[in-house]
């Protein structure tokens, strides 16, 4: 899955994101975490938007390579591409952790499945918040990003 550097910068209830691959296409939110959503949402826009037009798409600068300019932050942003298709998944999962998904779901009004289907979006947004523990995690490339290796993060 593509990740595109992205610079996140502002304050409290006005954050914005920029590409710097991509001139043109920002987004923004009153939270971080809106914001980088919207920013997810903007670069599959672009991406669709570009193939129907029949443009190249653009590819992504290694996060390594890209410097946030002052008072910004580098963040990856995944680029999702819905097919519209459902897809059934059957899970086996701890039951602790399924009462917790259902009296999270109840606690916003949402069917378990909905609460499954918004996790990944919520996720994204905290995304570039992990980073692996210090002297762990040496397969990891980034703390967002894992290629292999060990799986404990540290906040």
């Amino acid at each position: 899955m593509a990740r595109y550097p992205a610079f996140v910068d502002g304050e409290a209830g006005a954050y914005g994101v920029m590409f710097p691959d991509l001139p043109g296409i920002v987004a923004m939110g009153e939270t971080m975490d809106d914001a980088l959503i919207h920013a997810e949402e903007a670069l599959r826009d672009y991406v669709t938007e570009t193939e129907r037009d029949g443009g190249r798409i653009v590819e992504e600068s290694p996060m390594e390579q890209v410097s946030p300019p002052e008072g910004s932050v580098l963040v990856a942003v995944p680029l999702i591409r819905l097919s519209g298709r459902t897809v059934r998944a059957n899970l086996t999962l701890d039951e602790g952790v399924v009462g917790f998904m259902d009296s999270e779901a109840r606690r916003r009004g949402m069917t378990r499945k909905a609460f499954v289907e918004w996790m990944p979006a919520a996720l994204r947004s905290r995304a570039a918040d992990l980073q692996p523990r210090p002297g762990c995690c040496s397969g990891f490339r980034s703390g967002v990003e894992k290629t292999g290796g060990c799986p404990h993060f540290a906040r």
